[in-house]
């Protein structure tokens, strides 16, 4: 896919940036209740999304790992609503860890980590599924929207 960085490496070094910042400017913690429910709904997001996602690649037969070649294309389950809903879910893990430990430079920095997300990968995935599906993938993201 031409894919060059694993997708969970952009939002671990995002993580790790929003945690040295945290470090040297030390931002206050959200009031408990937030921080509670949000870590509490991100993980369970984190879980349903790639959980399922991983289940519908299982069952098409084809691998997840976007450094592999893919054998079939799904559009089933999470994927109906949205193009990437491991790196959506994964998303969502970010949050919920970062409301968790209360690393709040690191909710900052994800919007920078999407983009990475989107520029250097999703876009080359996309490029590369286009190649190997054509039109079926093509219409594929005529109809669903990459991330929401």
């Amino acid at each position: 896919s031409g894919v060059r960085v694993p997708p969970p490496l952009l939002y671990v070094a995002g993580f790790l940036v929003g945690v040295a910042l945290e470090i040297a400017f030390p931002i206050d913690s959200l009031p408990l209740a937030i921080t509670l429910a949000g870590a509490l709904i991100g993980g369970l997001l984190w879980l349903a999304l790639d959980g399922v996602a991983m289940l519908s690649f299982r069952r098409a037969g084809t691998s997840m790992v976007p450094f592999n070649p893919s054998t079939a294309l799904v559009t089933s389950g999470p994927y109906r609503l949205t193009r990437n809903p491991m790196y959506l879910g994964m998303a969502f893990l970010y949050i919920g860890l970062a409301l968790a430990l209360g690393v709040i430079w690191a909710l900052i920095f994800l919007p920078l980590v999407i983009a990475a997300v989107d520029r250097l990968v999703i876009v080359r995935e996309e490029a590369y599924l286009v190649r190997k599906f054509g039109q079926p993938y093509r219409d594929y993201m005529a109809r669903v929207r990459r991330w929401l």
